[in-house]
């Protein structure tokens, strides 16, 4: 693309495009990048000035089988062609989606039985809270509606979906998060655990935390529970041992359903197809979106156990049909992208592929950065690492917020060529690469990593001279 082109574009990109999570008043102004993205191959995407850029973040942990699919724009190509839209209200279906919501359901964990689709993971939770809302009431409990969510979970940008998210930066001047949203402890061994307290006794207290708020509020009270099995946004963080077992103790007892959160984590990323899978979560309803179409087209999912199914069929048989539906609900498109892009996924083995390259991710990241003076914590699980800066490793201090060692970092793996994602609530790096990642590839990151904050721990020392 011509340079002259591309500052047309990138002045028009300024006037008129309102970008998510971006510094508005900066970006306005020119003092933020713009790059206009034009391509992509494998782990790699391309710029409107040639530049490539090795992806270890897989777009927003979503393109799952890599950049430059013409499989999936095919299968696009093709349905578009034959039927590029229809509804699905009052029974319609069409082809693809029948084909997907099989396919799903019989990848999911035991006693999923049907699937509702939108076009992205805010409005597959937005569906969710509605879903439980409608449970309790035709079980006629109307006060039993209280969600808990975590600190540092990510569930959406909604109004509820954000009040959900247990993030400051997407709560801030919004008026979240609103009731009847509330939130337990984060499930973050390293900052939350006390003195010499194991992972399996940190587990033990998240969970007597979660049944104290419960027995506050009332059992009667709440309805559900919502967690992703590993935190994403929030710092990529894996669940301390025995986390789950202990949670899900603690929901039984009350009646409490569970809500597991895969936008992230299914299809393959944490190295088994589901995440719940992974930690032996026995979910009542279950949240997908991004690895479903690995963001060739916008789609989600609510995956619907038969204990909640069998309840939404008493609720159509006392109310008629039920007063919920987006118009783009299960698009033929969309659906018929999903099934190339889960064809790919099985096929090619990817699921495999993220646990055998993701145990050599770790262990990579384990051995380049346990013993640096600035990293606090390596971690990870699958094709999902992170590393957690600190200003003193023994005393587990944090640097300055106003250094943005983080940001500084994450900008520096993008001098060097590769994309790693600084996340909120701390200084952190994030890593998500693509499920197609080779080994070789892995060493790169590795490598591209250690320049980055080699730079700007040396940076550090030179600013407190």
């Amino acid at each position: 693309m011509k340079s002259n082109y591309t500052a047309e574009l990138r002045a028009i990109d300024r006037a008129h495009f309102f970008h998510p999570s971006t510094h508005m008043r900066q970006h306005a102004a020119g003092e933020t990048p713009n790059r206009i993205i034009t391509g992509g191959k494998g782990i790699t995407i391309v710029d409107s000035e040639g530049r490539e850029t090795l992806d270890a973040f897989a777009g927003l942990y979503c393109v799952n089988v890599g950049y430059g699919r013409t499989e999936i724009a095919d299968a696009i190509h093709e349905q578009a062609k034959q039927l590029a839209y229809y509804h699905s209200y009052v029974g319609h279906a069409n082809e693809p989606v029948i084909k997907l919501s099989e396919r799903i359901v019989k990848k999911a964990p035991e006693g999923m039985c049907r699937v509702y689709y939108g076009m992205s993971g805010s409005d597959a939770n937005e569906t969710q809270i509605k879903l439980v809302w409608y449970y309790n009431n035709i079980l006629n409990r109307p006060e039993k509606k209280k969600i808990i969510s975590r600190w540092r979970g990510y569930h959406g940008s909604g109004v509820m979906t954000g009040s959900l998210t247990g993030l400051e930066l997407f709560h801030k001047a919004f008026d979240l998060p609103r009731a009847p949203i509330l939130h337990t402890m984060a499930p973050h061994h390293y900052w939350g655990a006390e003195a010499g307290e194991s992972e399996r006794d940190f587990s033990k207290r998240c969970a007597a935390e979660l049944e104290k708020m419960i027995l506050a509020e009332g059992p009667e009270t709440v309805a559900a529970f919502i967690g992703e099995p590993v935190l994403g946004t929030g710092g990529i963080v894996p669940p301390p041992e025995g986390y789950w077992d202990e949670i899900q103790a603690v929901l039984r007892r009350h009646d409490v359903l569970l809500i597991a959160d895969e936008v992230v984590t299914a299809f393959g990323r944490t190295g088994a197809y589901f995440g719940c899978q992974k930690y032996d979560i026995k979910p009542d309803l279950i949240t997908i979106a991004k690895g479903v179409s690995s963001g060739y087209l916008p789609l989600s999912g609510v995956i619907v156990g038969e204990k909640v199914w069998n309840v939404l069929e008493q609720g159509s048989d006392q109310l008629g049909p039920i007063g919920h539906g987006w118009t783009y609900s299960a698009h033929p498109v969309c659906a018929a992208a999903a099934n190339a892009n889960l064809d790919i996924v099985d096929g090619e083995n990817l699921t495999e592929n993220s646990a055998e390259v993701g145990a050599y991710l770790q262990a990579r990241m384990h051995e380049a950065f346990d013993s640096h003076p600035i990293v606090g914590e390596v971690r990870g699980v699958g094709l999902l690492c992170a590393l957690e800066f600190v200003a003193d490793k023994a005393k587990k201090q944090r640097f300055d917020p106003n250094l943005k060692v983080g940001p500084r970092i994450s900008a520096a793996c993008l001098e060097h060529g590769m994309i790693a994602r600084a996340m909120p609530n701390g200084d952190i790096l994030g890593f998500a690469p693509p499920l197609v990642v080779t080994k070789a590839e892995v060493d790169k990151i590795v490598e591209l990593t250690e320049k980055a904050v080699a730079k700007i721990a040396d940076d550090l020392v030179r600013e407190a001279a």
